[in-house]
């Protein structure tokens, strides 16, 4: 089979509800980015941020999966596909995709303020006083503005092996993550599901001026045309 790395963002999930990552204003469901999503933040006032992440954990029981991550879960079929997410929903794993890298963290996650390794799923809300097993508070699994993304190096080693990369619903202006698709092999094909695209359709990348759904169909097509191919 060939190799499809699907990097996917905020445009993926939004049309399950779920708010995308930069509301118009630079706020994000009313707060500044910094206050919710930084060391800062954090250290300014960590109830603010509990409260926030506690909100959208709740948020996300709520929510399914759309038509894009059941298509995209469905590529499997014909191709070894490995999702590398900028998003910190489940909403991969739960339409059935069954290899999935997230670089910014899960929501249903929480880890060590000291211990960065030390990482539990966490389904309820989470407060000040909230401790790991050594005595020490609790956070977001998130990587916030400012952190390093432990998940890259291994997101480079994925898509460096990859056949076929396709990138759905983020406009590939986020680094470190916009980057990735400079780490693709020279044969690659490359696919781009946005609509607005700040990429062109040229170098032999095949842009999709759609939403995730929509857009999904359309690719679906196309990356079928691949299956009868050898491998």
């Amino acid at each position: 089979m060939k190799n499809l790395v699907v990097l996917t963002g905020a445009g993926v999930s939004a049309e399950s509800g779920i708010s995308t990552f930069r509301d118009a204003g630079g706020l994000w469901e009313g707060h500044d980015i910094m206050e919710v999503a930084s060391p800062q933040g954090w250290e300014r006032n960590p109830e603010l941020v509990l409260d926030f992440y506690n909100k959208r954990r709740a948020q996300l029981k709520t929510v399914e999966p759309n038509e894009a991550h059941h298509i995209i879960a469905g590529l499997e079929r014909n191709f070894q596909v490995t999702v590398i997410t900028q998003n910190v929903d489940d909403l991969h794993e739960r339409a059935g995709s069954s290899s999935v890298l997230h670089l910014h963290g899960e929501l249903r996650k929480v880890r060590s303020t000291v211990n960065p390794d030390d990482i539990a799923h966490h389904e309820d809300d989470l407060h000040l006083g909230d401790c790991c097993a050594a005595g020490h508070q609790l956070r977001p699994h998130i990587v916030w503005f400012g952190e390093d993304v432990p998940a890259m190096s291994k997101a480079i080693d994925i898509t460096s092996k990859a056949d076929l990369f396709l990138v759905v619903g983020t406009s590939l202006q986020v680094y470190p993550a916009a980057g990735l698709i400079d780490y693709t092999p020279i044969n690659c094909q490359h696919f781009l599901v946005d609509p607005n695209p700040a990429l062109s359709s040229k170098n032999g990348l095949t842009v999709i001026e759609e939403v995730a759904s929509t857009g999904m169909r359309k690719i679906e097509e196309l990356l079928f045309l691949h299956h009868d191919k050898k491998d």
